[in-house]
């Protein structure tokens, strides 16, 4: 069983006068935290399989292959070509995925392939290079970008579900103290604020996001830790 095994695939590819207005009613809603479009695979597949790694990763979603940013419905001309370079991809993903494949005819011997992935009770997922580094991803609003330590750290924690307890000292109060007056902190303004070591001030950052104290943000310009409750 190759570990991109559990795609699923229309037996005969017709044309579907449902299923398509069905992805019309989808394709209007618009990329999100939840849906991505892509004209075609590029590279190699491995663009696409950071997509599905992310909603791996996140709450999970659908990407779309034959669809434009502007919301247009091109299509593939060869969907066996863009599917394959896919499945190759998912080969170097550990642990593997489980993705739902569907072909989409829309007409003009064109084609739209439908990937569905669900939250992964494995994740984090990642992909490794050539030099064997790993690269995880997770959804940010309607992108996909790089997961850092911290978040990686919080998704295995989030998995274990045990009661999080943690030491509230001088370093937790300041913490709390300066939320209380500005919305976010950075890792590395905590470090700078605090005189802490990065791996200690990371270390309490993930563990007041485990015990849901505080609530991190995702960012591609880095992380941005604010208060899990805050007053009205």
């Amino acid at each position: 069983m190759r570990s991109w095994s559990g795609i699923k695939k229309q037996d005969a590819l017709v044309f579907d006068a449902e299923l398509f207005e069905q992805l019309q009613i989808l394709v209007a809603q618009g990329e999100s935290q939840y849906l991505e479009f892509k004209r075609k695979v590029s590279e190699g597949g491995e663009k696409i399989v950071r997509e599905l790694i992310a909603f791996a990763n996140s709450s999970g979603g659908t990407l779309l292959i034959g669809v434009g940013d502007d919301k247009t419905i091109p299509g593939v001309k060869y969907p066996e070509d863009e599917s394959l370079a896919v499945q190759q991809a998912l080969e170097k993903v550990q642990p593997a995925l489980n993705i739902e494949e569907t072909w989409i005819a829309i007409g003009n011997n064109r084609t739209v392939l439908q990937y569905v992935v669900h939250v992964s009770d494995n994740r984090p997922h990642f992909i490794a290079d050539d030099q064997g580094a790993r690269e995880y991803f997770i959804r940010s609003a309607d992108k996909s970008i790089r997961a850092s330590r911290e978040m990686r750290e919080i998704i295995k924690r989030r998995l274990k579900k045990r009661d999080i307890r943690f030491h509230y000292g001088e370093h937790e109060h300041f913490l709390m103290q300066y939320l209380a007056n500005n919305k976010t902190i950075t890792l590395s303004e905590f470090v700078g604020l605090s005189g802490l070591k990065k791996f200690y001030a990371s270390n309490k950052l993930i563990l007041l996001v485990s015990a849901n104290v505080l609530r991190i943000i995702p960012s591609e310009r880095g992380d941005q830790f604010t208060l899990a409750f805050t007053k009205s």
